[in-house]
């Protein structure tokens, strides 16, 4: 049996449950001094490696909201759950103007291309500038943001992602009892499945081009994924059919790659050529 809940203040929250990386943003106000907080209101915005960025919501009277205004620069830090205690220390409604790291364990190193600080203590860390702001009406101030830099600790990148999510062990926010008390998990319990292949996907291992492409396209085209391999052969056709082309070429599938903001590193994640 289901039941309606009313949507009240703090829903997100207090009633449903959204699993959520817990992150520390700093900041520096206009005189220079560094703030700290917790957020997890954080997810990708634009995906494309060409204009990569993120979109971050914050309560307008926050101090991270209002430095953000001022300066335009932050830093997302993504410490270990080693670090719950710190974090939470982060939380506290310290006045403006105090440095809440001063507090904790953490300590800072230099950005490489904003001011603001970062935490070593944060296995992954985004350096970010605002490119726009948004004030809802008696709600959230949405910030959207370029990525700058993305900066993990050496060898992190590396490592299949069975091996990665272990060693950065990052809590995983669920929420809060009263605004008072507030959950975590850590990544203690991990499973993983394969994707097994759908009708659809199946069907696309035996395309039927409506163009002549070369040897090193068509090898190009099977490394992708059986189940997207149809939509791409489709967008490079259309793409050779613009450039007045009768054959589909690898520099067809490069230019438009590029034009997405893609590279050859995306055909060798699927095992695909790659070019001396």
């Amino acid at each position: 049996m289901k039941e309606e809940i009313p949507i009240r203040p703090f829903w997100y929250s207090d009633a449903w449950i959204f699993p959520k990386l817990i992150t520390v943003i700093t900041t520096m106000d206009k005189d220079g001094r560094v703030n700290a907080a917790p957020y997890s209101h954080i997810m990708q915005y634009d995906v494309m490696a060409k204009t990569p960025q993120m979109m971050m919501g914050f309560r307008q009277d926050s101090h991270t909201f209002k430095n953000i205004k001022a300066t335009g620069e932050f830093v997302i830090n993504c410490p270990s759950s080693e670090y719950l205690e710190d974090l939470m220390e982060t939380a506290r409604f310290y006045p403006e103007g105090v440095n809440e790291l001063e507090h904790t364990r953490f300590t800072t190193i230099p950005s490489r291309y904003v001011k603001p600080p970062s935490l070593e203590q944060a296995p992954q860390i985004m350096e970010c500038t605002v490119d726009r702001i948004v004030e809802l009406d008696k709600s959230s101030g949405i910030v959207y943001a370029d990525i700058k830099a993305i900066i993990m600790d050496e060898g992190l990148e590396k490592m299949s992602r069975a091996e990665r999510i272990p060693a950065m062990n990052l809590p995983i926010g669920l929420g809060d009892q009263d605004r008072f008390e507030y959950f975590y998990a850590r990544p203690s319990d991990i499973v993983s499945f394969g994707l097994k292949e759908t009708p659809r996907g199946i069907q696309a291992e035996s395309i039927d081009p409506t163009m002549q492409w070369d040897k090193d396209s068509m090898e190009g085209l099977m490394q992708i994924p059986p189940m997207v391999r149809e939509m791409v052969m489709t967008q490079v056709e259309t793409y050779a059919k613009g450039k007045g082309s009768e054959e589909v070429t690898m520099t067809h599938m490069s230019e438009l790659m590029a034009e997405f903001g893609m590279d050859e590193a995306l055909m060798a994640r699927f095992g695909g050529p790659k070019k001396d």
